[in-house]
């Protein structure tokens, strides 16, 4: 058992320092010199980084965001496919999965890297949808592109994508441990989202292409 939990501990491990590369961090560093945790939202994800860069550069911090988290689970994936039940039992499979998950969109959120900040992990947690299950990733943003549409607001649009995941888990008949995922990464992503509310509920939370107002 040694072995398959130390096997298990590396994986998780890697899934988190995957996570916590900060992304928004350096590439908005590079092209501004500035430490975007002290512009706007201070977060360090893809709608903090379009108010204070431009497209181009929320675009790469979007899609590299996206592929840490589909990396993450993806090597448990890759995992179990090279060596099938020889060192993990096969039925840790969808419970690594979730926890490698988990320490992936931790790692986004709180990085080793910055002092344990970062992002509100949305684009981490659909790239690790994308391996768990393409259906409900795409349902996901299906519902996150509605609300963006009638709203214009990145936040409402990623809480709604939240409570949307569990939704389609259900409605899908997803295996037990992707269900409690989507209700643990769904509850994080809106608890990641408090201060978003705040506003939401003030009616001063901005729109795409506008500045947060400074309080």
């Amino acid at each position: 058992m040694v072995l398959e939990f130390t096997v298990s501990f590396l994986l998780v491990l890697v899934a988190y320092l995957l996570g916590s590369i900060p992304t928004g961090y350096l590439l908005t560093f590079y092209l501004k010199g500035v430490d975007i945790r002290e512009c706007g939202s201070g977060s360090t994800g893809a709608t903090n980084v379009l108010r204070t860069v431009g497209k181009g550069a929320a675009i790469a911090v979007l899609a590299i965001d996206l592929l840490k988290g589909s990396l993450a689970v993806g090597l448990v994936r890759g995992f179990f496919g090279f060596f099938p039940d020889s060192i993990l039992p096969l039925s840790w499979q969808p419970w690594l999965i979730v926890i490698t998950a988990l320490a992936a969109i931790l790692g986004h959120s709180k990085s080793v890297w910055i002092n344990f900040t970062g992002g509100k992990s949305v684009a981490t947690t659909l790239g690790v949808l994308l391996v768990i299950n393409p259906v409900v990733a795409l349902g996901t943003l299906g519902v996150f592109c509605l609300f963006l549409a009638l709203s214009k607001i990145v936040s409402l649009s990623s809480i709604c994508g939240a409570v949307g995941v569990n939704l389609l888990m259900v409605f899908l008949n997803q295996p037990l441990p992707y269900i409690l995922f989507a209700v643990m990464a769904g509850l994080y992503v809106i608890i990641r989202h408090r201060s978003n509310i705040d506003r939401l509920l003030a009616g001063n939370e901005p729109k795409i292409g506008q500045k947060l107002q400074e309080q």
